[in-house]
């Protein structure tokens, strides 16, 4: 039993599940405003409720088991990620390997379930997830590529219930893209000089801080941008214009706190992020009720 609670605890630890907080609460938007157009309800039942969760949490353990696996040469020597269960021995190459391909086979079993569509577009969905650790290594646009990963969690939700990609969710998930593509590049200040060092790509190393926080700041812009334009087409109401509002003022003070102590990047990074995605859900769901 204590060896359970401790493979356990090394797992969570390789993969960060409380930062699932991030996608889950744009999923859930997308499938209640899609299941309100196409059942005149929020509601879409426990079925989809169940293989919702199953292939978010999935998806996100094979991109998150994937990135931990190929990143092995570059975590090792990096001060900050030397310390990680796949890089210090806890958990093994083969443990690794299967792992993600045990998530991979879940994922596309939950998608099969939920509908023809999310099955044939689970495949594209894996290469794209599995795709951000390989394009950083030689480009520094990958932040964008990690923006698209869980940009797509709002499609996948509108695919879920609707059986189609509708315009407004491909605008949310635009707003996602940026929104995670500008926290990720505050993020990555804190590796900035060891990716120099070791001519691994990335905006801080190749443009330098002021630069990064400026691009952050653009993304983060058109995060806002691209949701209000997800609430006119959505044809959504007054607290969904509430929520966007909301959100702009964690992507303000995000940037404050960052700008102000640089080693609070943490704070910014987890906890207004985890906030701003399940404060925005809540109010997309009361505008529905």
């Amino acid at each position: 039993m204590r060896n359970l609670a401790r493979v356990l605890k090394d797992i969570n630890e390789l993969i960060m599940f409380k930062h699932s907080v991030f996608a889950l609460p744009f999923i859930f938007i997308a499938m209640i405003v899609s299941s309100k157009v196409v059942n005149g309800s929020i509601w879409f039942g426990f079925e989809l409720l169940f293989l919702g969760l199953i292939s978010a949490v999935s998806a996100r353990n094979f991109a998150m088991g994937f990135n931990r696996y190929a990143d092995k040469d570059i975590d090792q020597q990096n001060p900050r990620t030397s310390n990680r269960p796949s890089v210090d021995g806890r958990i093994g190459d083969n443990n690794m390997k299967l792992f993600i391909l045990i998530n991979a086979v879940v994922f596309v079993v939950s998608a099969y379930f939920i509908n023809a569509l999310a099955f044939y577009l689970c495949f594209p969905i894996l290469i794209i997830l599995g795709g951000y650790s390989i394009f950083k290594r030689f480009s520094s646009y990958a932040h964008l590529v990690l923006g698209v990963s869980l940009g797509l969690a709002p499609i996948a939700g509108a695919v879920a219930v609707s059986q189609s990609i509708p315009m407004w969710s491909i605008l949310l998930a635009l707003g996602v893209m940026y929104w995670v593509a500008g926290f990720d590049l505050l993020y990555s200040l804190q590796d900035m000089e060891y990716d120099k060092s070791k001519g691994l790509f990335s905006i801080p190393s190749k443009f330098g801080k002021d630069s990064t926080f400026f691009i952050s700041t653009l993304f983060h812009a058109q995060t806002i941008l691209f949701w209000l334009l997800f609430v006119v087409e959505a044809d959504l109401g007054f607290f969904a214009y509430v929520g966007v509002v909301i959100s702009a003022v964690f992507l303000w003070s995000e940037h404050v706190i960052v700008h102000k102590d640089f080693s609070k990047i943490d704070r910014a990074f987890f906890t207004l992020n985890g906030y701003l995605g399940v404060v925005f859900f809540i109010f997309i769901l009361l505008d529905r009720f």
